[in-house]
């Protein structure tokens, strides 16, 4: 990769982690970029306006270098692509934290150490609040998860009622 010649992998992963927040969390920044009646021009001139006080010239070079190849509606896909690669090359392991409230520093250092623990690597932490899943907690690493949730814990006993084990004696 350019980045590994430049020397710059860890400023570029920082860049691709704010390109695919932008990418795939803005709806209207993904519409523009699917729109194939907007000009690429207008799209390079979007794209500077967004990045170019927050990348570094490599990654900045390289997003022009996608818009004008006609990719841009890819930018969410690449810069996810990249950051695997980087964890990979970096023995880094993305771990998912999901509860039903927000945690604090200590639950996610343990989380962290519990992973890196069972897995060897470095862990990236992603936290997650969802209150659906009413108490408990969810971690998914390596395509492993452990699901502690409350929530799968009623679906798990609702399933159980509906066999209706019990016999009459008469």
């Amino acid at each position: 990769m350019l980045a590994d010649e430049l020397g710059e992998q860890d400023q570029v992963a920082q860049d691709m982690r704010l390109v695919y927040a932008v990418s795939s969390e803005n709806r209207v920044f993904s519409t523009v970029f699917r729109n194939p009646v907007i000009k690429e021009s207008r799209k390079i001139a979007i794209v500077r306006d967004i990045f170019a006080q927050h990348v570094g010239k490599t990654t900045m070079a390289f997003l022009e270098f996608v818009v004008r190849k006609s990719r841009s509606v890819n930018l969410s896909g690449i810069s996810a692509s990249y950051l695997d690669l980087y964890r990979e090359s970096h023995n880094i392991v993305l771990s998912k934290f999901t509860t039903a409230t927000e945690v604090d520093a200590t639950i996610s250092e343990t989380v962290i150490q519990t992973v890196a623990r069972h897995t060897g690597k470095e862990v990236e932490l992603i936290t997650k609040t969802d209150p659906k899943i009413i108490g408990g907690f969810a971690i998914e690493y390596d395509n492993n998860i452990y699901d502690a949730r409350l929530s799968t814990k009623l679906v798990k006993l609702r399933q159980q009622f509906d066999k209706n084990v019990y016999e009459s004696k008469l």
